[in-house]
């Protein structure tokens, strides 16, 4: 059985998966272990990403969890048997990999959900935009690592602008859309670019503006990732020491119903877009 020195983190998801499963049967990882056929080390490297696993080992696993989840059975020998190389592959070794992992993340999504607050969300950044934001960091990275970010996030942008395109919703606070990170004319290049995508048809943007009553959700930030099945969504969120993958069932439950509340309380598309075209000839 190979084994991984870098897991990816799709790779680690499915693991994690694998062993949601064994616990909702109850049964011990040794026990496990003997009705796959591996050893204690082995069913642990499984669990962890460390180790590939097989289709055929897979739907094993299922029957013996008594998994009667046909779709996330599928869903799971898909991640599984998944040997896509993607364009973030160019990328290995160059940056840290939770940059792969969420381009990885992107391409297998079936849709996402931004809310945002303080930065224009990344899938909606200009370049200029994308610049100053990697510039600000502290330490910040050298000129060659800097260039190399920015072109990754524009990249990225494949997720909502390439040939199959992901629905796409992103709420933005009029903070973040205030907020010039750059110099005047880069704002007003940034909120132009906003609308130009707005336009589209799997797009929709929406703002919360400063003068809305009662809002109190502004803690409320956070990427949503839908995955084939809802059981393999992933939810990102910021912490003080770094990106979040979220997967408890419960969690992702509270983020999609968080979503949904600040989804509710946002400006209709076509007000919020003319919300944005007011701000632009204000700079």
């Amino acid at each position: 059985m190979a084994t991984r020195r870098n897991p990816t983190a799709r790779q680690m998801r499915l693991g994690a998966e694998l062993r949601k499963l064994r616990d909702a049967a109850g049964l011990k990882a040794t026990e496990a272990a003997t009705l796959l056929g591996v050893n204690s080390a082995q069913m642990s490297q499984i669990e962890s990403g460390v180790a590939g696993v097989s289709e055929e080992r897979v739907r094993r696993l299922a029957a013996q969890y008594s998994c009667a989840d046909e779709e996330l059975i599928d869903a799971l020998v898909a991640m599984a048997t998944d040997r896509t190389r993607g364009w973030w592959e160019k990328y290995r070794g160059l940056l840290p990999m939770p940059f792969l992992d969420l381009a990885e993340l992107e391409y297998h999504a079936t849709y996402r959900h931004n809310v945002e607050f303080l930065y224009i969300p990344g899938l909606l950044q200009t370049e200029d935009y994308a610049r100053a934001i990697f510039s600000y960091k502290v330490p910040e990275p050298p000129y060659g690592e800097l260039e190399l970010r920015v072109r990754h996030r524009m990249d990225r942008k494949v997720a909502i602008e390439g040939p199959n395109p992901v629905l796409y919703k992103a709420v933005i606070h009029e903070s973040a859309l205030r907020i010039r990170v750059g110099d005047r004319a880069a704002s007003r290049t940034q909120l132009a670019n906003i609308l130009e995508l707005s336009e589209a048809d799997h797009i929709t943007v929406r703002v919360i503006p400063f003068d809305l009553d009662g809002f109190a959700g502004a803690a409320s930030a956070m990427t949503y990732v839908g995955g084939t099945v809802p059981k393999l969504d992933t939810a990102l969120r910021d912490t003080p020491h770094g990106t979040a993958f979220i997967d408890s069932e419960p969690q992702l439950h509270a983020l999609r119903t968080l979503f949904r509340k600040v989804e509710a309380v946002s400006l209709e598309p076509e007000r919020s877009r003319d919300f944005i075209h007011r701000l632009t000839k204000e700079l």
